[in-house]
């Protein structure tokens, strides 16, 4: 059962065309994409942690970049190029998907969600949302 919320929560975020993220696209500014350490546990924890998300672990699974970025896909590529995250030069890779629970927001009694998407032990893309389907979703940084 855990394995099948787990597969239509991360569907639902990667498939969906809304996110919540300040600035629109004649506002965007692509910072250069930093190199995010993400091999450890620790490091992935610590990550959240410098945007101010208290998360804790509770899944992770394989998952395929896409090569070709559908239009769903590019608007959440957009949201990891305004926080700094190298998506797009990971397309056609294997990684692995991290998921956690949100500890320190709640927003109307939501349980939030954020994911971690690593590749080549680097993180190349993040999100916060809420358990629901994502209702509201939100850049980590």
């Amino acid at each position: 059962m855990k394995k099948i919320t787990f597969a239509l929560i991360s569907a639902a975020v990667l498939g969906t065309a809304i996110f919540i993220v300040p600035g629109g696209r004649s506002a965007r500014h692509v910072p250069e994409s930093a190199k995010v350490a993400a091999s450890s546990t620790a490091e992935r924890l610590d990550y959240f942690a410098s945007h101010g998300w208290e998360v804790e672990e509770i899944a992770g699974r394989d998952v395929t970049i896409p090569g070709d970025f559908s239009a769903v896909y590019e608007e959440y590529a957009d949201i990891q190029d305004r926080q700094g995250l190298p998506l797009r030069e990971y397309a056609g890779r294997n990684a692995r998907l991290y998921m956690y629970e949100v500890k320190n927001y709640s927003p109307g009694s939501r349980k939030m969600l954020a994911e971690l998407l690593v590749c080549d032990d680097t993180a190349v893309a993040s999100m916060v949302y809420s358990e629901d389907g994502g209702s509201l979703r939100l850049a980590v940084s």
